[in-house]
């Protein structure tokens, strides 16, 4: 069954262009029957962006088909379903398909191909193989793509039928795009002279912080809205008649990392605003659906057309751009935005079969057994309390670090911190698999250990505590009233990912977040082994990567010693400590009090789900 797909056009912009050191040939469209009358044409540009290592609609986490509370679908293979039938419709011909980054990390499938059998030791990727067939155009570089190193970056970069675009990311001994700035394809109309498309790709200067381990010395990443102001004019003079950016940036300008950086983590709204010569903006990083927006540029007055299709493959961005053919040249009149669900479509049988044996390989690999919980530990409520699952992460976390200090620094005691990352993971009793320690742990980052005083980690676990909203006197909240507050670097809400519990290893660290305070006098009742910590009172702190390179701008992380960095994998570490113990018990790690609870002055809060 074909879905109705709307062509509404209200003002574009498409690609055009070819770069001067870093060319990337564009195999000019076939040209069908055309659409429109002589001197008028319609150009689809489909988008995804965020697909994160979702080929198929399948969740590995609960070995089982995808599903949310919102009925989404998720992968290529439902996308590559969607794809088609634009094609069919419009004639793909007058098409174009493009992605926005993030591709080759977020699952399973991803880590297994990037850590256990390695695609830079022999093996197509899957999301190669599945975008290759799906026939992508053109991808930008998003900031996961860097997680696994460039080595793996790049040997999943050659095994890509179309060019992966960076216009920003930049080669520290060349001073020059290390990836294609931008691509262009000639479109042949039934009349009149071919149209040039032009496709620009930006990633994100956060690269330069969260990934700091794998590019530092080797690339760089300058801001969004600086380097189009370089690359979209070097477009147009190349003779694009449309020019659309894929941005991995998200639309609405904020900055988790605050200003340790002088360029936004999401800028594709300055950039529309601010680079004059855009038509279209395919937005990602944000994971955020928005059908269209329609942004004026400051210096012309003209729209730009701003579109992001969600994550994971659950939706297919289209920009509708309407061309007129006039004094001898292409004009773009109108470019319309719209999303497609893939939830309306089934998996398209041809990504399926092609990817089944690296399927089942992740699926066998993901379901073995390592060891057994004697209870389960949930993660559904380490939101707003204190939960055996968090205390795990930190128990393992700090056993690793404090068994590789040495010297005076040996004798120093060990703390931890975790974010509650992921609400649904929930390691059950009796057998335990891979997959039920991966939903616990499901990014990519690796440990390292750091000095702080007692007075940097009060302040620390003041920063965590912004996460929480005000209330309004002790009682019963429901967690959807005191968690995710907005703040002014995440006017959305702070992310779960950007809240931190730390826990103790050879003694208890226990601490109250009073409620009735305002952010920056919260943390009450900080104590170590039941006695206060003193200001000049020194620590070892497990943290992971992200959080110690600047990932949501916590304060003194950054220049604090570094004592321990030996770059494992906290997923890892977590799957081999539970093969090595082959026992999970809750009893030698969490406690019967909780080491921290939410209050409101000396009253605990009591938070439903």
């Amino acid at each position: 069954m074909n879905i109705p797909i709307p062509r509404r056009v209200r003002r574009l912009g498409v690609l055009a262009a070819a770069v001067a050191l870093v060319a990337v040939a564009a195999s000019p469209a076939v040209a069908d029957k055309g659409h429109g009358q002589d001197n008028d044409y319609h150009l689809t540009v489909m988008g995804t962006t965020d697909l994160h290592g979702n080929a198929l609609n399948w969740d590995y986490f609960k070995n089982a088909e995808y599903d949310d509370k919102a009925k989404n679908d998720v992968g290529l293979a439902k996308i590559s379903t969607l794809v088609n039938q634009v094609r069919q419709d419009r004639g793909r011909s007058n098409t174009l398909l493009i992605d926005a980054g993030d591709t080759i990390q977020g699952t399973p499938l991803a880590y297994y191909y990037a850590k256990v059998e390695p695609i830079t030791s022999g093996g197509i990727h899957p999301m190669a193989a599945a975008m290759n067939a799906i026939g992508y155009d053109a991808a930008a570089l998003g900031n996961h793509e860097f997680n696994y190193g460039i080595p793996l970056l790049r040997k999943f970069q050659s095994q890509l039928d179309f060019p992966l675009l960076g216009a920003n990311a930049i080669d520290d001994a060349t001073g020059k795009p290390a990836f294609a700035p931008y691509v262009i394809k000639t479109i042949h109309p039934a009349h009149g002279k071919p149209i040039r498309v032009g496709i620009l790709g930006l990633t994100n200067p956060g690269i330069a912080i969260w990934d700091k381990a794998n590019v530092e010395g080797k690339l760089s990443f300058p801001g969004l809205v600086e380097q189009a102001k370089v690359w979209v004019p070097k477009l147009r003079k190349a003779g694009a008649d449309v020019v659309v950016v894929a941005a991995h940036s998200g639309a609405d300008t904020s900055s988790s990392y605050g200003d340790t950086l002088p360029f936004p983590e999401n800028a594709a709204t300055l950039v529309a605003q601010q680079v004059p010569g855009i038509d279209a903006i395919l937005v990602g990083h944000a994971h955020q659906e928005i059908a269209e927006r329609i942004v004026t540029n400051e210096a012309t007055g003209k729209p730009v057309v701003l579109t992001e299709p969600l994550k994971w493959g659950e939706r297919l961005s289209l920009f509708d751009v309407d061309l007129s053919f006039t004094h001898g040249r292409w004009t773009v009149g109108s470019v319309h935005s719209s999303i497609l669900n893939s939830n309306t479509v089934a998996e398209d049988p041809k990504i399926v079969n092609l990817l089944k044996p690296d399927q089942d390989k992740v699926v066998s690999y993901v379901n073995g057994v390592i060891g057994t919980a004697t209870e389960p530990m949930s993660a559904a409520t380490a939101r707003y309390e204190d939960t055996a699952a968090l205390d795990f992460i930190n128990y393992v976390q700090a056993q690793e670090v404090k068994a590789n200090l040495a010297g005076t620094d040996a004798g120093l005691p060990v703390l931890s911190i975790a974010a509650p990352f992921n609400k649904d993971a929930a390691i059950p009793a009796g057998a335990v698999s891979v997959r039920d320690i991966a939903g616990l742990y499901i990014y990519d980052n690796t440990l390292l250990g750091i000095k702080l005083t007692g007075t940097q980690v009060k302040a620390y676990l003041e920063k965590s505590s912004e996460y929480f909203k005000p209330v309004a006197g002790p009682g019963s909240y429901a967690a959807a009233d005191v968690t995710n507050a907005p703040t002014s670097t995440a006017p959305r809400g702070t992310p779960d990912y950007n809240y931190d519990v730390m826990s103790g290893f050879d003694q208890p660290l226990t601490y109250d977040i009073d409620l009735s305070q305002a952010p920056g006098a919260r943390i009450t009742h900080l104590q170590y082994g039941g006695q206060a910590i003193g200001d000049s009172e020194v620590f070892i702190v497990a943290i992971n990567n992200y959080r110690q390179s600047g990932g949501g701008n916590f304060p003194n992380v950054t220049t604090a010693p570094v004592v321990y960095n030996k770059q494992l994998e906290i997923r890892q570490l977590l799957i081999d400590w539970v093969t090595a113990a082959q026992v999970i018990d809750p009893s030698t790690f969490s406690k019967t009090n909780p080491d921290w609870q939410l209050t409101y002055g000396d009253q605990a809060l009591t938070i439903t789900p």
